[in-house]
Formats: C-alpha cells, structure tokens, sequence
C-alpha cells in the first residue's frame, strides 16, 4: 500500500511558475515508478511526466516537455512536479500516482496508487 498526498497547487499567471509536491508513504514507495497525471474539468485524466525510482529516467507528455520537470527525493519519499512557462491550457486538477510496474510506463490503468488531487489554475 501507497500514500500519497499532494501540496502546492494555486493560481498563477500564464508564464509563471508553481512547484507541486507529493509526499508518498507506505511500504516499498522507493521501488516504485512515481508520476503525475492531470485532468481538466470535462476532460480524461491524462499522463504529464514520471521518474524511476533512483531518478535514473524521466518521461515527458510532448505538451510539457522543456517547461515541466519531475524530480523524487527517495530519502525523504517526495516527487516534485516544478511547472515553468505555465499556459492557461495548464489548468487541470493535478495528481500524483504511483505504480509497482517495474518499467516505464503512460498508461492510466498501470496506476494504482493516487493522491487526492491539487488545483492548479493559470490565468491570461
């Protein structure tokens, strides 16, 4: 079992920044690929980035790559989602996920564990 909990969210504007956080407890969080997800309101829940445990291999969604960047601290179990340059389409619930698939992976249902979500909200 995996716990997580995300901080951070808020109201920007377009080309500003906001860093989100999720803590992750439970057993063998180390091990596990850590992600976030997204969703805008009418809208599915889709894939924004994740990262192996050891930091050793990022994934990006082609629509954040070079603005957004994941980074997990497994010593103190968080991954941190730094959003940059952020664009009114940017606003969606955010959500952290984990999943015990030991390779890299986009695909919504590979996830198992959640956080509860954080708002983010970009304004022109």
């Amino acid at each position: 079992q995996v716990r997580l909990v995300e901080s951070g969210g808020g109201l920007v504007q377009a080309g500003g920044s906001l860093r989100l956080s999720c803590a992750a407890s439970g057993r063998a969080v180390s091990s596990v690929y850590l992600a976030w997800f997204r969703q805008a309101p009418g809208q599915e829940r889709d894939f924004v980035g994740s990262i192996s445990y050891g930091s050793t291999s990022t994934d990006y969604t082609d629509s954040v790559e070079g603005r957004f960047t994941i980074s997990r601290d497994d010593a103190k179990n968080t991954v941190d989602l730094q959003m940059n340059s952020l664009k009114t389409e940017d606003t969606a619930v955010y959500y952290c996920a984990a999943t015990p698939v030991p390779f890299r992976t986009r695909v919504r249902s590979n996830y198992i564990y959640w956080g509860q979500g954080t708002q983010v909200t970009v304004s022109s």
